[in-house]
């Protein structure tokens, strides 16, 4: 794995072919990935939660989908990509817990996949392929070289979207 990127939760991070650009753990966090297929320039976010302006502590941008994904865009841009060759895919979202309650704000995964989409939306960066919800964990490996996103998780088939 030696031109693979590490993205930390609440990172993110760009890359170009042939590099890899990893990141582990998405529970109820969602990792998002932008692309551009003719530069094969991108990159990846791992957001935490839905909403800056919920939060006191939220000088990170990377943490939220409101401003994290904003930010990933401005920096595949800046590297080389072109808006209206980007594609989007994300990952993650899970109910990790089994909740009886219905409290939205105890729903992280599911407020944090709303979210995402709805910034893409904003952005108009259409979201070519998703693995999100469930309940349980993934692992998601960006191929900057073919924009293949491989998703793993434990107990579960690879999948390629």
């Amino acid at each position: 794995m030696n031109d693979t990127i590490q993205v930390g939760i609440a990172e993110l991070k760009t890359g170009k072919s042939p590099e890899k650009i990893i990141t582990i753990g998405l529970g109820s966090c969602v990792g998002v990935t932008l692309y551009d297929p003719i530069s094969k320039i991108g990159g990846m976010v791992h957001i935490m939660l839905p909403n800056s302006k919920e939060i006191k502590n939220n000088d990170n941008v990377a943490k939220f989908a409101d401003t994290g994904i904003p930010k990933l865009l401005q920096e595949v841009l800046k590297k080389g990509a072109k808006k209206n060759n980007i594609v989007a895919k994300m990952a993650g979202g899970a109910q990790m817990f089994n909740l009886s309650t219905n409290n939205n704000a105890l729903r992280i995964g599911d407020r944090n996949i709303i979210a995402t989409k709805k910034i893409l939306q904003e952005l108009n960066i259409p979201i070519k392929a998703n693995d999100t919800g469930q309940n349980y964990g993934r692992t998601i490996i960006l191929d900057l070289n073919t924009g293949g996103l491989l998703v793993r998780a434990i107990g579960k088939s690879e999948k390629q979207i």
